[in-house]
């Protein structure tokens, strides 16, 4: 069975942004940066949503850092990698990311379209902002990017931009803050991406959303082929893919993690304003390899998941699945 694959690379975004990381938990003592990441897991789970700030000073910024900002970058870049195969055409000519903090989801468009752009960068903890500053000044392309203080919620306004990011921030606000988030990035934007933990909780927040948007005039581009109901029943299953994320010393310092990687589980919707292309089915669990055939399991124009069987008879497409991964597109292109 494939692993889902790290981008990483030497000089890419991934590695500037772990170099960045480094040396960030130096002086603070472990016990603080261990209950710090205590708070901030059970905050990104969706368990704890509030009306102030998770983020509340350096030591929380630096735990959040270490703790989210990899995996939060892989797991956005991920849904932009999707999104962008089905608007090939398109480059976002500027930027919001609402509720950005130290800025994952700002790497994350810079590496899928890697150009100097207009970006803002919302966040009502002026810790995450300042960090989020100090991290971006390693960039040469995002040295430009305004940090902006603003409270993420009730009467949020976004100025007019091609692309509107909102990653990991649904589960810290209620569910009416949720709804005028949504709704005021569709109005701000060309282009919305919001990215949610890969949980039944998180999931549930990323389809009220999509509600919304399509609601609003959007359709979906990805991971759905189509911009109607979801075939998935609550309750039963839940749609959420995988990003595997390489892991620093640092990384697993602040983790308690052996491992040199770890896989970052997460849901999406992407939706635009304008034509895309999505693709015509999409992986929606790990294949199967069994003996002499591969079991994919996928989400379809048909409006319901199915679970098709390529046989090693049918030669360069068993090739094809054996090589496809979780929230890979079917057929390849």
């Amino acid at each position: 069975m494939n692993a889902p694959v790290s981008h990483a690379s030497a000089g890419s975004p991934a590695e500037i942004l772990r170099a960045a990381l480094a040396g960030l938990l130096d002086g603070l003592p472990p016990k603080v940066a261990a209950q710090a990441v205590d708070r901030l897991i059970a905050n990104y789970r969706g368990t704890t949503p509030t009306d102030a700030p998770i983020l509340r000073d350096r030591a929380d910024v630096a735990a959040y850092a270490a703790y989210r900002m990899p995996a939060t970058f892989e797991a956005v870049r991920a849904a932009l990698d999707a999104f962008a195969d089905a608007v090939p055409e398109w480059v976002p000519g500027s930027h919001v990311d609402v509720g950005g903090g130290t800025g994952a989801a700002t790497w994350a468009v810079n590496a899928t379209w890697p150009e100097e752009r207009p970006v803002t960068v919302l966040d009502w903890a002026d810790p995450a902002l300042a960090l989020g500053r100090e991290l971006a000044s390693s960039n040469a392309l995002l040295r430009s990017a305004e940090w902006r203080r603003s409270r993420i919620g009730a009467a949020l306004t976004i100025g007019s931009s091609d692309l509107v990011t909102v990653s990991y921030v649904l589960g810290e606000l209620t569910e009416t803050a949720r709804a005028e988030v949504v709704d005021a990035a569709a109005a701000a934007a060309q282009a919305v991406v919001i990215v949610e933990p890969g949980t039944p909780d998180g999931y549930a927040r990323v389809i009220a959303a999509r509600d919304r948007l399509i609601g609003a005039g959007f359709r979906v581009a990805a991971p759905c082929p189509h911009s109607a109901a979801c075939p998935i029943v609550p309750g039963e299953d839940w749609c959420h893919f995988s990003a595997r994320v390489s892991r620093s010393s640092l990384h697993r310092q602040v983790k308690g993690g052996s491992l040199a990687y770890e896989d970052e589980k997460f849901s999406y919707v992407a939706a635009t304003r304008f034509p895309a292309s999505p693709v015509s089915s999409r992986v929606v669990r790990r294949p199967q390899i069994r003996k002499g055939q591969v079991l994919l399991d996928l989400c379809s124009t048909g409006e319901r998941i199915v679970r098709s069987t390529v046989t090693k008879r049918q030669g360069a497409l068993y090739k094809e699945a054996r090589d496809a991964s979780w929230g890979d597109g079917w057929p390849p292109a």
